[in-house]
């Protein structure tokens, strides 16, 4: 969670040294190990250092290897071996890199990952990117090219922000350091606020919520130059499953070595924190750290759970602890309860990251950084391993492969005890109306607003129901590409979170979601069974016997009729925030108990709280 910056004024003045260390300074949140800056001539780099790694331990940025090409970076590369062979051989040579200590104080010449992705650059230039694998945003800027070069890792884990202004390009992973330069504008952007205000989210992974600041979408390099700019997409999901094991038992052995890699590759430091459920995915992560940690202090590892008593009927306490007295991890539960609605630690970059329970999310996160500057998540198992088989059965009946449709039909048959799922079902509810239900469009936007940013025809146009986005894998396929992907992980943040702890996701690796997008939906991916089969022996029968099961109620919800959100309802709207919402068309939502209409009329105030925050943060945004 290192923060990175930079300014390159593209017709040669000089960087302003003051200006680029104040928006240096202004990361020391994200990075309190070190701040540097380097400057030279029209191009400046800054950077704020969180050591993750132990490989970090010296690592200084902004960096070079021959005093022309810098990088400044916040990354975590993996599969660091493989990598380092490949540049040896590129580059014909011993990397010369200086020896340091291991964690087991042995000597051995180690890279930082710093210096891998220059060494990549250096070997390959702009296709280093096919070589890298982990979570890294950085930018490159070749002297001899008079060129800036900057990536964002292939699913957009790191966040990536910048602004082409006038004659000058700012860039950074922190939407409010780019802010801070005095030619980039206050100015809102219309379609993205429209987009907050019927979805919840910015719909367009392109922009941000400020008309002059873009963000670099995952898997996506920018290079840019004083005669040039160019975007590309320099990675792309495998598209076609080919895995064809003899024995079946080869596919869970071959997904336990991977997760174990890549939880492996995450743990490149002393301690760590775990955030776990009471679910198949977290407790599989943290079950496979636990055995890779073997051999370090009991209080190496800790797990935190969140969880409810009275708002919500709520089992995670009770498997969490199933869990992790299995695994022997000791567990410290939040309970959330008690929470107050919208408790805002912290400015939000931009409306969408404002949400009712946010002073839960930020607890968790203090006390795991209480415990390691590194977190290891659960997420996203639900996009890789749950897949409505139908689309698989009609596959394969289409290209004739009859000996294996029986055969999953029957699988499917013996172990969910129901037919097999062909979408007639589907067919029919669509057929009547009744599929796929929309959520309800406001009543109160403001007209002018509506009509400036074509509101209405952006909220057909995006509804409509998309073609399958993959003949066998249409969910994942259609997660990945939908706009919740790359504000999820922003989310964990701490851009946006202000805690500087760096949240980790083994699922969400690209060797992990290689292997489960090539396996058969049936059974792999059937009720997430390739995990449950490989975690038998590891995990307790009585979380590997889960079904998937989502919170049972909205604790949002369950404070509706409270003093709390009562309150809410008598909210006044800045004049700015006029520009946007009719006040007086927004229902009450003191009694609501449908969670959409709950969402839905929510957003006028959260866009009116993240106004009210940005002013008394003395954050200027302007219509």
């Amino acid at each position: 969670m290192s923060g990175v910056v930079g300014i390159i004024n593209l017709g040669g003045a000089p960087v302003d040294a003051e200006l680029l260390r104040r928006m240096t300074d202004s990361m020391t949140f994200r990075g309190p190990d070190a701040q540097e800056v380097w400057v030279d001539g029209n191009v400046g780099f800054g950077h704020t250092m969180l050591r993750t790694t132990w490989e970090a331990e010296t690592e200084k940025q902004p960096l070079t290897l021959d005093g022309r090409v810098w990088l400044t970076a916040d990354a975590r590369i993996d599969g660091r071996a493989e990598l380092i062979s490949e540049l040896e051989i590129k580059l014909r040579t011993k990397l010369r890199i200086p020896e340091r200590s291991n964690v087991n104080g042995s000597d051995s010449i180690t890279p930082n990952d710093a210096e891998l992705i220059l060494y990549a650059y250096h070997a390959w230039g702009e296709d280093c990117v096919k070589h890298l694998i982990g979570d890294f945003a950085f930018a490159i800027w070749d002297g001899r090219e008079r060129r800036l070069f900057c990536v964002r890792d292939q699913f957009g884990v790191k966040p990536f922000y910048y602004a082409r202004v006038a004659n000058c390009f700012v860039f950074s992973n922190t939407l409010n350091c780019v802010r801070l330069h005095p030619a980039v504008s206050a100015k809102l952007n219309d379609v993205a606020i429209g987009d907050f205000l019927l979805w919840g989210e910015n719909q367009e992974p392109t922009t941000t919520a400020f008309a002059d600041i873009a963000r670099l979408p995952g898997a996506n390099a920018l290079a840019i130059s004083a005669s040039d700019r160019c975007v590309r997409r320099y990675w792309s999901l495998p598209t076609d499953f080919h895995l064809n094991y003899k024995d079946s038992r080869d596919y869970p052995e071959q997904f336990r070595t991977l997760l174990s890699q890549s939880v492996e590759d995450r743990l490149r430091t002393d301690r760590v924190a775990l955030e776990v459920s009471g679910g198949l995915d977290s407790t599989s992560v943290a079950a496979t750290a636990k055995g890779l940690m073997a051999n370090r202090p009991d209080d190496a590892m800790k797990a935190f759970c969140v969880s409810y008593e009275r708002l919500i009927p709520d089992q995670e306490k009770r498997y969490a602890d199933i869990a992790a007295a299995a695994i022997g991890l000791p567990i410290e539960h939040i309970i959330g309860d008690d929470f107050p609605l919208f408790e805002e630690d912290v400015v939000k970059p931009e409306p969408f990251h404002v949400y009712p329970l946010s002073a839960i999310s930020t607890e968790v996160l203090k006390r795991m950084a209480a415990h390691s500057r590194v977190a290891l998540t659960g997420w996203d198992g639900d996009t890789w391993m749950s897949e409505t088989p139908k689309h698989y059965f009609r596959f394969l009946l289409k290209c004739g492969q009859l000996g294996r449709l029986a055969s999953a039909m029957s699988w499917y048959v013996k172990s969910q005890r129901a037919p097999p799922p062909v979408g007639v079902r589907t067919m029919l509810m669509r057929l009547r109306g009744k599929y796929p239900v929309r959520p309800p469009y406001p009543v109160w936007l403001d007209p002018e607003f509506e009509a400036r940013a074509g509101l209405r025809g952006r909220w057909n146009q995006l509804n409509a129901e998309p073609p399958p986005a993959h003949q066998t894998r249409p969910y994942a396929f259609r997660v990945l590409s939908s706009p919740s992907w790359a504000c999820l992980f922003e989310q964990y943040d701490a851009g946006l979170t202000g805690v500087a702890i760096e949240e980790r996701h083994p699922l969400t690796d690209i060797r992990v979601i290689k292997f489960l997008l090539q396996l058969p939906p049936v059974p792999w991916c059937v009720k997430k069974e390739i995990i449950r089969s490989a975690m038998r022996g590891i995990l307790p029968p009585e979380i590997l016997r889960r079904p998937k099961t989502p919170l049972v109620g909205d604790p949002v919800l369950g404070m509706t009729g409270n003093g709390t959100v009562k309150s809410i309802d008598c909210f006044k709207p800045l004049p700015l925030a006029n520009g946007y919402v009719q006040r007086a068309a927004v229902p009450a939502i003191s009694w609501e108990k449908q969670r959409d209409l709950l969402s839905t009329n929510l957003r006028p105030f959260c866009l009116n709280l993240w106004l009210e925050m940005s002013v008394q943060g003395r954050i200027n945004i302007e219509n």
